[in-house]
């Protein structure tokens, strides 16, 4: 049996007791009347635990739940009434002495209809509890129902994203060492078994929601050297990134997108041009900053599409909301990029 279940049917047990005791306690050292107490206490204890479970189990969902709202207040009330009056004759057959010890007193008690009254707002305590426990748990599954929901949304859109990444990633790679093949054959036949190390690395180990952040540098180092070859002495690369094995894990390409738009528009091929990629840690934040000329693309342009910013930015919003800052900026010809996230 599940544990939950097991806790909730002796919670049940354990309310239920102290209710049959209740008469034991309030009257402590006193003599008892074992028929009164089974008059007064425990048949209407037994005809609220009846209410209670019947509404909880049948009567709740039937109706009310169902909006069938007048047909769930006629039954109660006439369930109620039944129990009323089952109570009194039940008094007047097997509890002869209560009846004649109420009727020898003198009218000190209170009248018919207000004991009437009384008891049908003492039945009506069950019935309401029972409405607020089952509408309170109802809630609660709809709301775990709605989370589970955006949960799965969320996944979707990001493995959406993930796979938009991967082609865009791909083609631009290729376009790169496609303008290799003239010039220099050896260095596209090596391009092209760097780009199926990480293309391997793109396909099979990043569809976990988080991998090591050295796998990421060593993916990021591979590229860098990669998009190495096809640029001219014009241009120079630097980049830094922690060698020692931080322990930090992180959502797999989020910083792929920044070095590939550095190549992609941090180069010229008839001006002098560099890049400066440098990623620092410091305990479970991690500050990636690029730094490139910018050469602005001209109107006529049409390569590119800027999915790869665009893709970052909605990713970062799914996976790291409130934990993250990004910005981009031109100051004085040059591209800056500053991303910094905290991790878990």
């Amino acid at each position: 049996m599940d544990k939950n279940i097991k806790i909730t049917i002796f919670s049940h047990l354990l309310v239920w007791l102290v209710l049959f005791s209740i008469p034991y306690i309030l009257s402590y050292g006193q003599e008892q009347n074992i028929n009164r107490i089974i008059a007064h206490f425990w048949i209407p204890i037994l005809f609220y635990a009846i209410i209670f479970y019947l509404n909880y189990f049948v009567l709740i969902d039937r109706f009310l739940f169902a909006k069938k709202t007048l047909f769930f207040v006629l039954i109660n009330i006439l369930m109620i009434t039944i129990f009323i009056l089952l109570k009194e004759q039940i008094e007047n057959q097997l509890f002869v002495d209560i009846i004649r010890k109420r009727g020898s007193t003198d009218d000190a008690g209170p009248p018919f209809k207000m004991t009437i009254y009384v008891q049908m707002l003492s039945y009506m305590a069950p019935l309401l509890f029972s409405v607020a426990i089952k509408t309170t748990k109802r809630w609660a599954e709809t709301e775990a129902k709605r989370k589970e929901a955006d949960n799965i949304k969320l996944q979707s859109e990001l493995q959406h994203l993930h796979y938009q990444l991967q082609p865009h990633f791909f083609f631009n790679s290729l376009n790169n060492i496609y303008s290799l093949v003239d010039i220099s054959p050896d260095q596209a036949k090596k391009s092209i078994h760097s780009l199926s190390k990480l293309m391997r690395y793109m396909l099979y180990e990043t569809n976990m929601e988080l991998v090591p952040l050295s796998k990421e540098i060593d993916f990021m180092k591979k590229y860098i050297d990669l998009m190495k070859l096809r640029v001219s002495d014009k241009t120079v690369v630097n980049y830094n990134f922690p060698s020692k094995e931080s322990g930090i894990k992180i959502a797999p390409l989020l910083f792929i997108s920044l070095i590939e738009n550095a190549f992609k528009h941090g180069v010229s091929a008839s001006k002098d041009s560099s890049i400066n990629i440098q990623m620092t840690c410091k305990d479970k934040t991690v500050l990636f900053t690029v730094e490139n000329n910018n050469f602005p693309k001209k109107i006529n342009d049409k390569s590119g599409s800027g999915i790869g910013l665009q893709n970052l930015e909605k990713r970062l919003k799914l996976l790291y909301a409130g934990k993250y800052s990004f910005k981009t900026s031109v100051e004085n010809n040059l591209f800056l990029v500053h991303l910094e996230i905290e991790t878990m």
